[in-house]
């Protein structure tokens, strides 16, 4: 979740004295302004991009659909507050996911979402979690997303043959997860929970430092790496057959993770440091290890070292030169990046069709827009209980 920058403009916008009725229209369109594609297709290039479309699963790795989580979320700051007033929109953003023939996301909750502020730089931890408060706010999120993807039309699926299912049945598939294991609280049969939830998708930190799992990325180190209590849980995800998610741990913490893992794993919303420098960009050597271990690199489409959805799609192009195609997928933050370059599903198309338009070939096309990230998760699947 990238959702400072909006926090911070919103902020600033307040802070000039704008009128309510001017402020109000800001903040409607906070987090999702549309972003200039960069490039034309021609029709053919259009239509062979639905094509690929149509036969391909389309599936995003890491996604917040609706905002579901600002349901529910208490004592926020009053930049969260304004956040949050916008209630969530599944319904609207399950429709795009149909326009632009997307076959699953992955919809996110947020641990840590209560306990955080935008600063100049993003956003940041700002208070500690009430006690049981994280637990609360977990269980509230997962009501939700439940919920919520009922009422969108959505079906909620648990393993690769229920993905299967709804993609043969024409439905929209959501695959549930949580960004930070804030709410296990050094208990680890909540991991065991979570699967009964649900959960299939884990990102191990989030933005609080000092958490119980490990470091960040985007704060000094407090562990020097993953925790006892942290391995545990890696290792206990890879009994339960759940995707570990190394996006916002600390180079040492995803290290430590890799070393744990019974198999591959993702890390899905981020970029290789190079052409362009970001805290939450990652080094190319632990992106290769990642790749190595037979994981997924996701491209992240944030307005950081992108400004465009061409220039997203040279980013993506560049991660399948650095990796391979085998170990990139898509990993959109939908509906709360920041300064999103690819700002609703129904561009879907454009970006296939960018894609194959700079020369991918449409195998490699199918394999990042969600073939790689089916295959891992049917082999962490087909683990399970090793």
């Amino acid at each position: 979740m990238a959702l400072g920058g909006a926090l911070v403009a919103l902020g600033a916008a307040v802070g000039v004295g704008l009128v309510s009725r001017a402020g109000w229209r800001i903040y409607q369109s906070i987090g999702t302004p549309r972003a200039r594609v960069g490039f034309r297709l021609a029709p053919a290039e259009l239509a062979a991009a639905r094509d690929l479309l149509a036969r391909s699963p389309v599936i995003d790795t890491h996604a917040h659909p609706g905002r579901t989580f600002v349901g529910d979320a208490g004592e926020l700051t009053w930049r969260l507050r304004l956040y949050a007033r916008r209630r969530p929109f599944e319904p609207r953003s399950v429709a795009a996911m149909r326009t632009g023939g997307v076959t699953a996301a992955c919809f996110c909750a947020v641990a840590d979402f209560p306990t955080l502020d935008a600063t100049g730089h993003g956003l940041a931890q700002v208070r500690d979690f009430d006690r049981g408060e994280a637990l609360a706010y977990y269980r509230a999120q997962i009501g939700n997303l439940h919920m919520a993807l009922r009422r969108s039309g959505a079906v909620l699926v648990r393993d690769t043959a229920g993905l299967a299912a709804a993609r043969t049945a024409g439905q929209v598939a959501g695959i549930l997860g949580v960004e930070g294991a804030d709410f296990l609280e050094g208990d680890l049969a909540r991991v065991g929970a979570a699967y009964e939830d649900g959960v299939r998708v884990l990102t191990l930190v989030h933005y609080r430092a000092g958490g119980g799992i490990g470091d960040v990325m985007t704060s000094p180190p407090v562990h020097g790496g993953l925790t006892p209590f942290g391995r545990d849980v890696v290792t206990e995800m890879g009994r339960l057959g759940m995707l570990v998610d190394l996006a916002h741990a600390s180079e040492a913490t995803a290290y430590d993770a890799l070393e744990a893992a019974r198999g591959p794993v993702l890390l899905t919303h981020t970029d290789v440091a190079g052409e362009g420098e970001h805290p939450r960009f990652v080094s190319l050597g632990l992106a290769r290890a990642v790749a190595l271990g037979g994981g997924l690199v996701g491209a992240w489409p944030a307005g950081i070292a992108a400004h465009s959805l061409a220039g997203f799609i040279r980013r993506v192009e560049r991660l399948v030169e650095l990796l391979g195609e085998d170990h990139v997928c898509l990993g959109t933050d939908m509906d709360a990046n920041y300064r999103p370059v690819l700002e609703s599903y129904a561009k879907m198309p454009l970006l296939v069709g960018g894609l194959l338009h700079g020369g991918m070939s449409e195998t490699a096309v199918a394999k990042v827009v969600g073939g790689n990230f089916l295959r891992v998760w049917g082999e962490v699947e087909a683990a399970r209980g090793r």
